[in-house]
């Protein structure tokens, strides 16, 4: 039975009363959060999936965005709004300028006034202690007051009004639908960094499908297990071996520890990335794929078309290519868009490091290419992985006398290993199998075979229900007792 339009409005009301009063019992509304598995979804899909028509549904998403992002920190949600509305008019004042030069200006002014924000929300100490190194300031230093998600929202909509500019798509009019396609909360604070032009029309033509729903379904529940049972297994070593008293490791010590730190990396980004994603199908979108398999990786430059896909999108589409490509001063592009990736990341000189340290093997590999080629695919990847682990240490350590002391460490240290490692290498063997076995491209490899990968997709679909209670069922165990449960955005 479907509601009138009063009701739905009345029932969005009670129900933001509601999750207020939640909200004073659980301050924390992540994905891998039992409020929002138990309570907030629930609330959501019933409500969702009972009234009619795509505007009506589109106003739930938007409330519901609005509450999600407000769960932690209400302040912000006014940021979200403006940003929101600028960039809603400015989409329309540029299809409606198209051809002037009114529309390039309003292009400029959007993304300034986008990059702005970041500058002054994200940026804004990093900037002052650079600056009052050379020049005393008369102000102190601003307070590190980072809005959620800042960084994806803003580029979600520096990407839209960019592509109004370019004719690739057309402004959306409706408010209510923009609204929503920026706030979405199933990847408004972890990404995948999605492109209007990727959901333009499931925006207002989306039709429920079951098969879309279940796969859906099936994605968040493998994300869900990556983020509690993988990835915090995996932040708890972190802890202890790089937090720790880390320069008392030994060799083997240090090299645990920031691996552990890459498998963290890796399966809380990429278990965000599956539970946005199956989200999404639930509700009718079809996000693009943020990574694929990226540890099977042969060179650097393969390891980042299977990292962050959407990032890099974003920066070879409207950075690199506008720089000239592949066409014109290639070396100073690649290495401009890898200073902005790692600045991104983060506003601390170590993250412009690392990015800079990925902008030299890009352009080695380029120059090394016909080696590459020669050289055999288990010597590519070793040397991938070496150099990915290795890169950790520069992402993990902000302060560089830590980052010296660590990196000396990795490959100096005279320390004995301590009894310990040996447990935590023996209590932890299960989860080193499996994220071997989870780090493998299965889909690439059974996909040659088509007989092999009927019996493997058949057998998946058979037991899917089973696998996705088994994986929710595992993941609600580990979260009812769970003291650790990081939420590494909080930078982003």
């Amino acid at each position: 039975m479907f509601f009138t339009t009063d009701k739905i409005i009345f029932y969005l009301l009670q129900i933001t009363n509601y999750c207020t009063f939640v909200r004073l019992f659980s301050k924390d509304m992540v994905f891998s959060s039992l409020s929002f598995l138990y309570i907030f979804l629930p609330i959501v899909l019933i409500l969702y999936f009972s009234c009619p028509g795509k505007l009506i549904k589109n106003l739930i998403l938007t409330v519901f965005s609005y509450i999600f992002y407000a769960w932690g920190e209400p302040m912000w949600i006014i940021l979200l709004i403006f940003s929101s509305l600028f960039d809603y008019f400015n989409g329309i004042l540029i299809y409606k300028w198209r051809g002037h030069i009114f529309s390039k200006v309003m292009v400029i002014v959007s993304i300034v006034g986008n990059l702005s924000l970041l500058l002054a929300f994200k940026y804004g100490g990093f900037i002052w202690e650079n600056i009052n190194f050379f020049v005393e300031l008369p102000f102190p230093k601003p307070e590190n007051t980072l809005p959620i998600g800042i960084s994806f929202y803003t580029f979600q909509t520096i990407s839209y009004t960019i592509d109004v500019y370019r004719k690739i798509v057309k402004p959306q009019y409706n408010i209510i639908n923009f609204l929503m396609f920026v706030s979405l909360f199933t990847q408004l604070v972890a990404g995948p960094i999605v492109r209007y032009k990727t959901i333009t029309r499931e925006i207002e033509n989306r039709k429920i499908n079951w098969d879309d729903i279940w796969s859906g379904v099936s994605r968040f529940s493998i994300g869900m297990f990556k983020k509690v049972l993988i990835a915090n297994t995996a932040g708890m070593l972190v802890e202890k071996y790089l937090d720790a008293q880390y320069f008392n490791l030994s060799i083997p010590e240090a090299w645990f520890g920031i691996t552990m730190f890459s498998v963290q990396l890796y399966f809380d980004f990429s278990g965000y990335s599956d539970m946005a994603i199956g989200l999404g199908r639930v509700f009718g979108f079809h996000f693009d794929e943020n990574f694929k398999h990226p540890y099977a990786a042969t060179s650097v430059a393969d390891f980042y078309r299977r990292w962050h896909i959407s990032l890099g999108r974003f920066f070879r589409d409207y950075v690199y290519i506008p720089l000239g490509g592949n066409r014109r001063k290639q070396d100073r592009n690649i290495m401009i868009v890898w200073l902005l990736t790692g600045l991104w990341h983060g506003a601390s000189w170590n993250f412009v490091l690392w990015g800079g340290y990925f902008g030299c093997f890009m352009i080695i590999e380029k120059y090394s290419k016909s080696i590459l080629d020669k050289t055999p695919l288990a010597i590519k990847h070793l040397y991938t992985i070496i150099l990915i682990i290795f890169s950790r240490a520069i992402f993990y350590f902000v302060d560089f006398d830590k980052l010296r002391a660590f990196i000396g460490i990795l490959f100096t240290s005279k320390k004995p290993i301590n009894p310990a490692f040996y447990s935590d290498l023996s209590a932890h063997s299960f989860l080193f199998i499996l994220v071997i076995i989870l780090c493998i491209p299965w889909n690439e490899i059974l996909a040659k075979d088509s007989k092999i990968w009927i019996v493997s997709t058949k057998f998946y679909n058979s037991y899917s229900f089973a696998i996705n209670i088994l994986l929710l069922a595992l993941s609600t165990i580990m979260l009812v007792d769970a003291t650790y449960n990081p939420f590494i955005y909080f930078r982003f």
